[in-house]
């Protein structure tokens, strides 16, 4: 056998592959936005991976698939949930610290708190559905209204004068309060330094958070200016491990590594 494993996540907002040595390292990993097919889009997203990597897909020994598009990954060994490899992806980067942790994944549509022991096993978890607020698509909206780049958010924020907090909780309600703010002459930086406040209070309401706390997901990744604003919050170092946003794609490569006959 060649020793390397893949991942792939198909999210809501985005395709993510990842391909590891026997190792444990990423070798190759890539990003594609979600549109329509999604089985053609995860073969060209693992393409992708296997070309970072310079590998060949007759090269990987065992593929698991996870996310909500999952069953569209034909190429894939087996199906996982996504809870179970973002835990297994988070908790790789973090279990030197022995200490029970919270691994919150904010996704494009929903945010995850997966609560585990110091051992890496789940011992609860909590997914928002109800409301995009406090979601990628909740920035991607504000980010919409402001016309600032989705990409820059966290650059407008860090240069933002005073902490603003957005009172409504639904995403439709937040625009209209945007819109009121924009109207008063507010700023584009206090308003997206707002948005993102939003997103940590979100998150906070989902759970009482204590412990090693660590971020994924797509929204960290460009916007790691949340993790500061949840340290002061909860008054506890927040973690984020390398490439956030590939996390479900990275655990779901660490399962099929352990998956995997030889390695049993």
């Amino acid at each position: 056998m060649a020793g390397y494993y893949g991942g792939v996540d198909v999210g809501a907002a985005a395709i993510k592959s990842a391909v590891i040595n026997q190792e444990k390292e990423v070798l190759g990993f890539a990003v594609k936005k979600t549109t329509t097919n999604l089985g053609e889009l995860a073969e060209t997203a693992f393409s992708e991976a296997l070309e970072a990597a310079s590998l060949k897909k007759d090269d990987v020994d065992y593929i698991i698939a996870t996310g909500f598009g999952r069953d569209n990954v034909t190429f894939a060994g087996e199906m996982r949930t996504e809870l179970s490899c973002h835990a297994k992806g988070g908790y790789h980067y973090f279990k030197y610290l022995k200490k029970p942790m919270a691994i919150i994944d904010i996704g494009g549509q929903d945010n995850k708190i997966i609560k585990l022991d110091s051992q890496g096993k789940m011992t609860n978890f909590k997914m928002n559905r109800k409301c995009a607020a406090g979601t990628g698509a909740f920035l991607e909206e504000i980010a919409h209204k402001l016309d600032v780049p989705l990409d820059k958010m966290d650059e407008y924020a860090r240069k933002a004068t005073k902490d603003i907090v957005l009172g409504s909780f639904c995403t439709v309600f937040t625009s209209t309060e945007i819109l009121g703010m924009i109207k008063e002459g507010e700023t584009k930086e206090n308003m997206v330094k707002g948005a993102l406040i939003s997103v940590a209070k979100r998150i906070l309401e989902m759970e009482i958070l204590g412990g090693v706390i660590i971020l994924t997901g797509g929204v960290i990744g460009h916007n790691p200016l949340i993790a500061e604003i949840l340290e002061k919050q909860l008054n506890v170092d927040v973690h984020i491990p390398p490439n956030p946003q590939i996390i479900g794609a990275f655990g779901a490569s660490l399962l099929a590594l352990e998956r995997h006959p030889d390695r049993s």
